[in-house]
């Protein structure tokens, strides 16, 4: 089992060469520069590597990418096998980023809950408070106006809860 830092090392080098062999070399016109790598994982053992791709356009371009990756899959190993010098060169898998999808279905949300929000605004422009404009004061009377209520002296005179008789 290889250490995390050379998985790591690894799978960014597979990302640009594969990128790079993508974008110069390899001249299918089903992937031109229509692709782009996002990311790649290597397993622990650098045995297989997953590449995540993106497609510039809609569902029949992202089918003739992925048939364009496939049939340029041994040609890519290759370049990742002469580029990163391993005893074994791992095995590609390409797959398609869900990342622009989950954006597009983020900004959606965040849509719908800029219109909630305005129109949540707009209906409280002309409310009122439920308790008047100040709720802690009584019938229109300050604090300072109000009755004294029972045991609530500042001077410790009120009225206790304790009982001075003996027994």
């Amino acid at each position: 089992m290889a250490d995390k830092a050379r998985a790591k090392r690894l799978a960014d080098l597979i990302r640009e060469v594969v990128a790079e062999k993508l974008h110069r070399d390899i001249k299918d016109p089903r992937l031109g520069t229509r692709v782009t790598i996002t990311d790649t994982r290597v397993t622990g053992d650098l045995r297989e590597a997953t590449v995540f791709y993106t497609v510039y356009g809609d569902d029949a371009d992202r089918e003739e990418v992925a048939a364009g990756l496939s049939s340029a899959k041994g040609v890519l190993r290759s370049a990742v096998g002469a580029a990163a010098g391993v005893k074994h060169t791992p095995s590609l898998t390409f797959v398609p980023d869900a990342l622009p999808e989950t954006a597009r279905n983020l900004d959606s949300l965040f849509d719908a809950a800029r219109e909630r929000d305005e129109r949540l605004r707009q209906e409280a422009a002309g409310a009122d408070y439920a308790g008047g404009a100040d709720p802690y004061r009584e019938n229109g009377r300050d604090e300072d106006d109000a009755p004294e209520v029972a045991g609530d002296r500042s001077d410790g005179s009120g009225d206790s809860d304790r009982s001075d008789r003996e027994d």
